[in-house]
């Protein structure tokens, strides 16, 4: 089970998803050049996993394992599209997951380059990925089914990461969508647009990394030397994806519908002050035309006809009242009250 592609039981050297045996597997967390070497001699499965490698841990990779030039070139290089590369006895595989905890853009994102082989698998990331330590502990030195069954449970841990952040995106679109009904704000937008970011930031590497398992995982498997156990391993990450790539479509039409919801009950709201000072103002303009009228510097008016007091009061603030009243009983039948 090594990738020099030695032989296993069944008839075409790998077995067919019939009982397993099992086999051990040894993980490493440093390039321990004569322990890896023996590794590969006695034809022994094993994990290697490299937080934040050095270019002098890349050059010892390349003299262990023979790795191509440029699948060395592309280790040293994060902030890559997901991708799987074939260089016949061994994959390339670019594959992402989310970061815990993180709320920035840049830090969302958690790239893992991985090496693949029938002997083999080598993990390289910047930072710690704590899902690693539960399959570590689940693997080494215990029995696995496959070479496959491990491939699995890494792929598997680093896709499930993305359900943690995309439940927290979902409680906060609930929030900005309540916040949003009780007191519309400038806010709101800015966690909206902040929140689309995200949405964009993950359909940038979950869409090719579904496409990827639904063309070309299978390769994977006809790797030389490598057991394989059921295609339901690789066929259940390729449904996380399904799902994942669904939810961030799902969300981003929620944000997209939250939006127009937070622009109508603005414009709503600016409707309903605009009525009101309309009404104030309509209130004012037959006030303002009697004052005017009266307010006219004729002795006729002060002579005949305001010149008392009970003339002042049925004219002057009589006037005044009564077209007040009859503004409000036609505003209350138009139902503008």
């Amino acid at each position: 089970m090594s990738g020099s592609g030695k032989a296993h039981s069944g008839s075409d050297g790998r077995n067919g998803g019939g009982e397993h045996a099992g086999m051990k597997m040894s993980c490493f967390t440093d390039v321990d050049s004569e322990r890896l070497k023996q590794q590969l001699h006695d034809d022994e499965f094993f994990w290697l996993d490299l937080q934040d490698p050095s270019d002098q841990q890349i050059e010892q990779l390349g003299e262990i394992f023979g790795f191509h030039p440029l699948a060395l070139e592309d280790s040293r290089s994060f902030d890559q599209r997901p991708k799987l590369d074939d260089y016949e006895d061994y994959m390339f595989l670019v594959f992402y997951g989310a970061c815990e905890g993180q709320q920035t853009d840049e830090q969302l994102l958690r790239e893992v380059h991985l090496f693949v082989s029938g002997g083999y698998v080598v993990t390289l990331h910047h930072g710690e990925i704590k899902e690693f330590h539960g399959v570590r502990e689940r693997t080494t030195g215990q029995e696995l089914r496959s070479e496959q069954f491990l491939i699995y449970l890494i792929l598997d841990a680093v896709t499930d990461t993305f359900f943690p952040l995309l439940e927290r995106i979902d409680e906060e679109i609930d929030a900005i969508e309540d916040a949003v009904i009780a007191d519309p704000g400038e806010g709101q937008l800015q966690r909206i647009f902040a929140l689309k970011r995200k949405l964009v930031a993950l359909r940038r590497v979950v869409t090719p990394q579904r496409d990827i398992f639904a063309r070309g995982i299978d390769r994977i498997s006809e790797l030389p030397g490598l057991q394989t156990d059921e295609r339901d391993y690789f066929r259940d990450v390729y449904d996380h994806l399904i799902r994942i790539s669904d939810l961030v479509d799902s969300y981003r039409d929620l944000l997209s519908g939250a939006t127009d919801m937070h622009l109508s009950t603005v414009a709503n709201r600016q409707g309903e002050v605009s009525k009101q000072l309309t009404i104030i103002a309509t209130i004012f303009l037959p006030l303002t035309f009697i004052t005017g009228f009266f307010g006219q510097n004729f002795a006729y008016l002060t002579s005949h006809v305001i010149d008392s007091t009970w003339s002042f009061l049925v004219f002057g603030l009589g006037s005044l009242v009564i077209s007040c009243l009859l503004l409000l009983v036609y505003f209350k039948r138009k139902g503008w009250l």
